[in-house]
């Protein structure tokens, strides 16, 4: 048998190569299969989401609820993920990364959110502050960052939310004097994942102090070494879902960062900060999937077992009714994160308008089943002796970070109504 570690790493590559094949194809318009898209997974991504799903399985749920009780990171099980080669996906393959697909992380994603979402934050969330140095970072850049994450199982952050600054990026107020070679920080950032543990992070901050300076030109994106001076995480947060993730402020006060630690160079921080999400959203969508699906098997299993008016409630209409539309949702939720992965792996142009649909509608199908499931489950829905409260709490963060339902839907009209004037 092969070893685990050695199987996800060349199955990932594997599919990869069969995606860029299948892209290449594609791009002739000729050679495009007469029946349009293709929705049958190949043999390789089969196998990477049984992958993922056997270690939730096994190793996930088994201690979900502990830590979500003592809202501790799950440490062990990051080391674990790292060692089968479910982590730093997106690493470029000349780092001996796997440069795996958006398509194939949003499978690992739902996979491992089906057994806890909190402990797939934990294990997956360093992502998020690797796509800025994937999508901007020079070789150099990439190599010491990126490269430093093969080496061992240490995480990386993404750090542009900040106390008054949320979905409202040009609100950032952190701010990046140049001194010499060397750029001063100063300010504060909230609610980042991987907070408290993360050897470096990506830190968007304001470069230019004229208040009326443009987004696009105003904010510059940095590497910053946790351990430089002046750079102090906070609490970890007592949240209210997803409590397995070290999610905390950070403070600059006077950090040091040197000249070769800024992505493009001075101005370009929002255009990367804003690319991040292009391909970051659908994996957020996908998370929502296996919250839902999770809430679906539950409750279906459930509905079976207990019995109402002398038969199982699976068979009084209105209980069905609601498994019926649980896995219209959950269906239709894949559907839509598997369309905006395959535009942004495609190459399309101006992929933000499926990966906004995307997240929005994960999320809210997400929160919908997990509802559904505590409503199916009665009483003991309410109890945390079963799992479907913590589905629930877990569940309401998603229409919350990586930008709003609102935000999604402010992006989405936008696309619209640009594509309905330029039709008339």
């Amino acid at each position: 048998m092969i070893p685990l570690k050695q199987f996800c790493r060349s199955a990932v590559r594997t599919t990869v190569r069969s995606i860029s094949t299948t892209n290449a194809v594609a791009s002739n318009s000729s050679e495009i299969p007469a029946n349009g898209y293709h929705f049958e997974l190949n043999e390789t991504q089969r196998e990477i989401f049984e992958t993922a799903k056997k270690f939730a399985r096994e190793e996930i749920i088994p201690v979900a609820a502990h830590y979500d009780e003592t809202g501790t990171r799950p440490d062990e099980l990051v080391k674990k993920a790292w060692s089968i080669g479910l982590m730093n996906g997106s690493i470029p393959e000349y780092l001996g990364g796997m440069n795996q697909s958006v398509f194939t992380e949003c499978l690992v994603q739902e996979a491992l959110s089906w057994g806890c979402s909190g402990i797939t934050l934990a294990i997956m969330g360093s992502g998020l502050g690797q796509v800025p140095v994937v999508l901007a970072g020079n070789k150099e850049q990439q190599k010491k960052y990126l490269g430093r994450l093969l080496e061992e199982p240490i995480v990386a952050a993404y750090a542009v939310t900040e106390p008054g600054a949320g979905s409202d990026v040009n609100g950032v107020r952190t701010k990046a004097e140049k001194k010499g070679d060397e750029y001063i920080l100063n300010g504060q950032k909230m609610w980042i994942t991987n907070g408290g543990v993360a050897n470096w992070y990506f830190v968007l901050a304001r470069t230019d102090p004229d208040p009326k300076a443009p987004a696009s030109k105003a904010f510059t994106g940095f590497i910053v070494d946790r351990d430089t001076p002046g750079l102090t995480p906070g609490r970890k947060e007592n949240m209210m879902g997803q409590r397995a993730s070290d999610t905390r402020g950070i403070t600059f006060e006077d950090v040091r960062v040197p000249k070769e630690n800024v992505l493009i160079g001075e101005g370009a921080g929002f255009k990367i900060a804003m690319g991040v999400f292009d391909k970051t959203r659908a994996p957020v969508a996908a998370v929502g999937v296996g919250i839902a699906q999770r809430a679906l098997d539950e409750a279906s299993k459930y509905s079976l077992e207990r019995k109402a008016f002398g038969v199982p409630i699976s068979q009084h209409q209105a209980v069905a009714f609601i498994l019926a539309d649980m896995a219209i949702g959950v269906e239709t939720a894949r559907l839509a994160y598997m369309k905006s992965a395959w535009e942004v792996d495609s190459g399309k142009k101006n992929p933000s308008y499926m990966a906004s649909i995307a997240k929005a509608y994960g999320s809210e199908i997400a929160n919908k089943c997990a509802s559904d499931a505590v409503q199916i489950f009665g009483g003991s829905g309410y109890n945390k002796d079963y799992p479907v409260e913590k589905l629930m709490r877990d569940a309401k963060i998603l229409q919350i970070y990586e930008g709003t339902s609102q935000i999604q839907r402010l992006i989405i009209s936008r696309a619209v109504l640009a594509h309905a004037k330029e039709s008339n």
